[in-house]
């Protein structure tokens, strides 16, 4: 598969609604995921993500505006936007009495994969999720790692532009997610486009290029995971770490402009700093030392995903 231009929107939520009832499960989303990026969609249980994601898998449709993949409209053109996107969704069906290559054999034919083409996709599948040496294991006897690599097969068999992946790591162990992961990000390295949602927010944290945060149907904030940051936070906290004079440490700081919110003790000091420009760190760490202060360690403390999701929403459901 060519890989798509990096500058391209493939997936694209145009003030999208959905309404059950009074309930509106969708309130006017809108946001584009370029080619080839994988973007993380974050929220708590009941805030949309699923109704939002099965109305680009076209299982759904909106009460409102629009969802095009590829260009296609979900609504308009849902045959055309099947054939680009494959949809992983948090829970899913399957045959116990199948192995695992008759089931993705199962759906290849389904989307009219023949012949040679089809013994191609199945390798390549088998051989990506790392399948291939229990391509004959009936599914009753998979691991719960072991299905979602099969549902993850069966999204991608027909090698389709975009994937959409509802809850992806959700009941798998510690080297289960860092493998999925590694998948996910060889798949958009590959070009894909994926759209991600999960509620292991550190695992969002490394492996998304972008991520949207969305709380009762509205999308509260979007944008690359360091952007995000940098908006709610416009500054660092910083650790210097001393073999002592932290007190010392404390009243030179206080002649410093971007400095704020000094804690000290003999051999640690900590502060707030307005500039978070690496140049000014660097700077900052130079004259310190200039200053004859004794550092051991000058690092600063990143703010995770968890603390940016715990401060923008407020854990209100529908």
């Amino acid at each position: 598969m060519v890989a798509e231009s990096p500058d391209k929107p493939m997936i694209q939520l145009r003030r999208l609604y959905r309404n059950f009832g009074a309930t509106q499960a969708v309130h006017d989303i809108s946001f584009e995921v370029a080619a080839g990026q994988v973007f993380g969609y974050i929220g708590p249980n009941g805030a949309g993500k699923t109704t939002s994601m099965r109305i680009l898998a076209t299982l759904d449709i909106p009460s409102y505006g629009d969802a095009l993949v590829d260009g296609f409209s979900v609504i308009n053109d849902p045959d055309r936007v099947r054939q680009r996107l494959g949809f992983m969704p948090d829970s899913f069906g399957t045959y116990p009495d199948m192995n695992c290559i008759e089931y993705l054999d199962f759906f290849a034919r389904s989307y009219g994969i023949l012949g040679r083409n089809r013994t191609k996709a199945l390798r390549h599948t088998l051989s990506y999720t790392g399948l291939d040496k229990i391509a004959e294991k009936p599914i009753r006897g998979l691991s719960k790692g072991m299905r979602q690599r099969l549902c993850l097969g069966r999204a991608m068999i027909h090698d389709p532009a975009v994937l959409i992946l509802d809850e992806p790591a959700n009941g798998l162990d510690p080297r289960a997610r860092i493998e999925l992961r590694h998948m996910i990000r060889g798949l958009a390295a590959d070009g894909k486009t994926l759209l991600v949602s999960s509620h292991i927010l550190t695992e969002l944290g490394e492996m998304c290029d972008a991520i949207g945060i969305i709380e009762r149907g509205q999308l509260i904030v979007s944008g690359s995971v360091a952007e995000i940051k940098a908006k709610l936070r416009p500054h660092i906290d910083v650790l210097v770490q001393l073999l002592g004079g932290g007190e010392r440490l404390e009243g030179w700081l206080e002649n410093v402009a971007e400095v704020s919110h000094i804690q000290a003790s003999d051999r640690t000091v900590r502060f707030q700093l307005g500039a978070p420009d690496p140049i000014r760190q660097v700077q900052l760490l130079k004259a310190i030392v200039d200053a004859e202060f004794q550092v051991l360690e000058f690092s600063t403390e990143s703010r995770s995903l968890e603390d940016v999701f715990l401060q923008i929403t407020t854990g209100a459901v529908q």
